[in-house]
């Protein structure tokens, strides 16, 4: 066994911490500053949180414009990052001026919402209208604060593309979500081949 003390580092080409707990589901977050400018970013530190109310959250290594944003105006938009849109989802990811619509950067749609005033990207096959509920600067064991910052919102409204409901049952992989790996440029895809069911025991 390969042991280490993160604090004193790991002894390894590259930090195996991404790789361990992954993949992961890309948090593909669209945000609208208090001026009206767009943001379209991912973040790897993403998942749901809870099912009554649901709730959706993601963090931000370092108070970046998407945090900003849902800071000003409490709204935000989660898109479904696919294997179609994985180069266009990439391209969101260009470190670029808060002028910058990455929308007309990676050629995506901005599709108005419903209920939040932030568009979703059209062409993602799912999307979630979130207002924010909680916005956490996070804290080592010692109680000493770091530069990262947890964006927890309420899902108010969903998207979802009419192929992907089944019998009324929403297919993973028909939708084909891309999850983030390791290393320094690792995806992963969900395929059907990859499914297996197993219950829950009585």
């Amino acid at each position: 066994m390969h042991f280490y003390e993160p604090r004193q580092g790991h002894g390894l080409p590259h930090d195996p911490f991404n790789a361990i707990v992954g993949p992961r589901p890309i948090g593909w977050i669209a945000s609208r500053s208090a001026t009206g400018q767009l943001n379209l970013a991912p973040y790897s530190f993403f998942n749901a949180f809870n099912y009554t109310p649901p709730l959706i959250g993601f963090s931000s290594i370092g108070f970046k414009d998407t945090v900003r944003n849902i800071e000003q105006t409490g709204e935000f938009v989660w898109n479904l990052a696919t294997r179609p849109l994985a180069e266009q989802m990439n391209q969101t990811c260009a470190a670029v001026p808060p002028e910058v619509d990455e929308f007309e950067l990676a050629g995506l749609t901005a599709e108005p919402s419903r209920l939040v005033n932030v568009p979703r990207v059209a062409e993602s096959p799912v999307a979630f209208e979130c207002r924010l509920s909680q916005l956490l600067q996070l804290k080592g064991a010692d109680g000493t604060t770091v530069d990262s910052w947890l964006v927890l919102g309420e899902v108010v409204g969903v998207h979802i593309a009419g192929h992907l409901l089944v019998d009324g049952l929403y297919d993973t992989a028909a939708a084909q979500p891309i999850l983030r790996g390791g290393g320094p440029a690792d995806y992963f895809e969900i395929k059907p081949e990859n499914r297996f069911k197993m219950y829950r025991p009585r």
